[in-house]
């Protein structure tokens, strides 16, 4: 897929929303905000009491940032790439902040 395809098609395009709810003309409405739904819709809204309370691993979470960075560079990690990220998640927090901070600048 090009980077034009995306846009082969046209611009009418339908709202899209996690939690809304077309009824049958094609409007899109939102559920009620007590949380109490009066309507079928397919996600019931998240409950901040109901997340798990863990802390994630720091190398995990350099891990996901430095993923997350090259996505936003233009540069999305490819499966093969697995080894390399690991092997720089697990340097320091202030080697990956100059690599984060190099790929942002890369924009």
């Amino acid at each position: 897929m090009t980077a034009t395809a995306a846009f082969e098609y046209g611009t009418n395009r339908d709202f899209a929303a996690p939690y809304a709810v077309k009824d049958g003309t094609g409007s899109a409405w939102w559920p009620p905000a007590d949380g109490k739904p009066d309507g079928d819709y397919l996600l019931a809204p998240p409950h901040p009491a109901d997340r798990v309370g863990t802390a994630i691993d720091p190398r995990d979470r350099r891990r996901l940032e430095l993923h997350a960075a090259l996505t936003a560079a233009g540069i999305p990690p490819r499966p093969e790439d697995r080894e390399a990220i690991e092997s720089l998640s697990a340097l320091s927090a202030g080697i990956n902040t100059t690599i984060q901070r190099w790929l942002h600048h890369t924009l």
